[in-house]
C-alpha cells in the first residue's frame, strides 16, 4: 500500500499564504497619502461623512468615495447609514492601535528632522476613545505611581477602582473587553490608558467640561477646571 501524503504541510502553507495576502491589503490599503489623512482624521473617534473627509484630505468627493471604498473593503473602517448621508469612523479600537503605532515608527525614522507636529497636539489629543498626548502619558504614569494599575491582568487594582469612583467615574462590572490595555503614545513614545477604563476616563473628562474638543480635529484643550481636576487627583500641573 501507498502511505497516504499528510496534507497538514498544505493546510499550513495556504494559511500563511492567505496571512500573508491580508496583511498585504491591509498595507497596501493605508499606502496612500490621502486614505492616510482620511484614518488619520477618523481617530478623534467621531463618526464623519464623506463630503467632510474629502475637505480633509484635499481631494474630490468622487476620488474620497473611491479610497473609502477600499478602506471599507479593507476592514479598516465602517459606516452608519442615517438618511440620505452615510458616516464613516474606524472599525475599531485594534485599527486606532495599529494607526497610533505606525505614527510612532514614522516618526522614529524621521527623529533626526525636526517635528512639524504642532505643540498643543502633541500636549493633548484623543486617540480615537481615549486621550493621548504629554498630558495622557503623565496620566498614567500617576496612575501606575499610585497602584492603580494591574497591567498583567489587564484592570484596575482596588485603589484605581476606589481612585475612579472618586473622579465619578462607575466602571461596568461585566465586559467582554479589556478593562486596562496600554497605548504606545507616538509623540510621547510613552505608554498611555487605554481599554474600557480610558474610554471612561474621556467621557467624564468631556462630562465635567474639563476638555474642550475642536470639531474637526484631535487636540484637546484643557479648561481652567480641567487644570484645578489634573493637579487635584493627579498632581500634574499645566500652564
Amino acid at each position: 500500500m501507498f502511505p497516504v501524503r499528510s496534507t497538514q504541510p498544505d493546510l499550513l502553507t495556504e494559511e500563511n499564504e492567505h496571512l500573508e495576502r491580508s496583511i498585504s491589503n491591509v498595507a497596501s490599503a493605508i499606502a496612500d497619502p490621502s486614505r492616510v489623512s482620511i484614518l488619520c482624521a477618523l481617530m478623534d473617534g467621531k463618526a464623519w461623512t464623506a463630503t467632510e473627509l474629502s475637505t480633509v484630505a484635499g481631494v474630490t468627493p468622487s476620488t474620497a468615495s473611491a479610497h473609502l471604498a477600499k478602506l471599507l473593503n479593507s476592514q479598516l473602517i465602517t459606516y452608519l447609514s442615517q438618511g440620505r448621508h452615510r458616516y464613516y469612523r474606524l472599525a475599531g479600537t485594534d485599527i486606532a492601535a495599529l494607526i497610533e503605532t505606525l505614527m510612532g515608527v514614522s516618526m522614529k525614522m524621521k527623529s533626526q528632522h525636526p517635528t512639524t507636529t504642532p505643540i498643543t497636539l502633541r500636549k493633548a489629543r484623543t486617540c480615537y476613545n481615549h486621550l493621548a498626548g504629554e498630558i495622557a502619558v503623565k496620566i498614567y504614569q500617576s496612575m501606575q505611581k499610585r497602584g492603580w494599575i494591574l497591567i498583567e491582568e489587564n484592570k484596575l487594582s482596588t485603589f484605581g477602582i476606589d481612585g475612579f469612583k472618586q473622579l465619578g467615574i462607575k466602571l461596568p462590572i461585566k465586559t467582554t473587553k479589556k478593562m486596562v490595555c496600554e497605548c504606545l503614545d507616538w509623540s510621547e513614545r510613552s505608554m498611555h490608558l487605554s481599554g474600557v477604563a480610558g474610554a471612561e476616563l474621556l467621557k467624564i473628562f468631556e462630562q465635567n467640561g474639563w476638555i474642550n474638543r475642536i470639531k474637526g480635529y484631535r487636540e484637546v484643550s484643557f479648561t481652567s477646571t480641567g487644570k484645578k481636576a489634573l493637579k487635584r487627583y493627579f498632581e500634574i500641573d499645566i500652564t
